[in-house]
């Protein structure tokens, strides 16, 4: 199984990123506008639509307010994975940074490139978005593994 992973350095407090974030039905359309076309919600399942025209199911399996982690899984989408399982977490840097890391782990292991690729390209207009709402201009991106 291949694991994606990337971090990203974000002016704007942990509170402020959890706060889009663990929005499950909402957080995909805040945080990604231009790179996420649309996100419905049915139950606990919702349907992110991104403008390339992937569409994606994701069920939620958890949100752990504490570690200010969101975890959900991918039970359908048109590159039709065997398995990918996601997490997003917050955690705190300073006083007025936060450092997004964000898990991709899929099946088959050849989705890992598009899959790099595709959260490089969002984490660019999450950066872009979150420090905009909260009024801050520079992140750094960080890159771990893939």
């Amino acid at each position: 199984m291949a694991s994606v992973q990337r971090e990203l350095l974000i002016e704007a407090t942990a509170e402020e990123v959890w706060s889009v974030i663990r929005d499950f039905g909402g957080g995909p359309d805040r945080m990604a506008p231009g790179f996420v076309s649309s996100t419905s919600l049915e139950d606990d399942v919702r349907i992110v639509t991104f403008t390339d025209g992937t569409v994606a199911r994701e069920r939620l399996v958890t949100i752990d307010e504490e570690a200010r982690r969101i975890v959900y899984a991918v039970i359908g989408d048109t590159l039709q994975p065997v398995h990918d399982n996601s997490s997003m977490q917050v955690l705190p840097e300073g006083t007025d940074h936060s450092r997004l890391v964000w898990i991709h782990d899929v099946l088959p292991d050849d989705l890992a490139k598009p899959l790099a690729a595709a959260m490089e390209q969002g984490f660019a207009v999450i950066k872009q978005t979150l420090e905009s709402a909260y009024g801050r201009e520079e992140a750094h991106a960080i890159h771990n593994g893939s």
